[in-house]
């Protein structure tokens, strides 16, 4: 009884092996962005509730303080890091931002020498 085994060398099987690393990194990645989707949708809702029930039981206090405030403020920070975390620094001012720039200034010149 003979079986048919392929060799480790063979190029197919480091090109589904490869696949299968960057479908696993994709579906990490999804999972990520849709847990930060999540936790903002959370932050969203759960805000405006406290913000609510704050403004309903002030009892002369003002709405416009720092105490009604400082669960949006502090979880908001706690948020912006999940975003850094999620997207990276370089979100707004990563590598396709700086190519975008430097091929529009270059643009530019080649118009004032044509």
């Amino acid at each position: 009884m003979s079986q048919n085994i392929d060799p480790y060398n063979n190029t197919n099987s480091h090109k589904n092996f490869d696949r299968e690393e960057a479908y696993i990194r994709a579906k990490k990645r999804v999972k990520k962005i849709l847990g930060f989707y999540w936790h903002l949708a959370s932050y969203i809702v759960i805000n405006i509730f406290i913000l609510y029930v704050i403004s309903q039981n002030l009892n002369g206090e003002k709405f416009w303080s720092f105490n009604v405030f400082s669960t949006v403020i502090f979880w908001g920070i706690g948020l912006l890091f999940h975003f850094l975390g999620v997207f990276g620094p370089n979100f707004l001012f990563g590598k396709a931002w700086e190519k975008r720039k430097i091929e529009k200034y270059l643009k530019e010149e080649n118009k004032k020498w044509e």
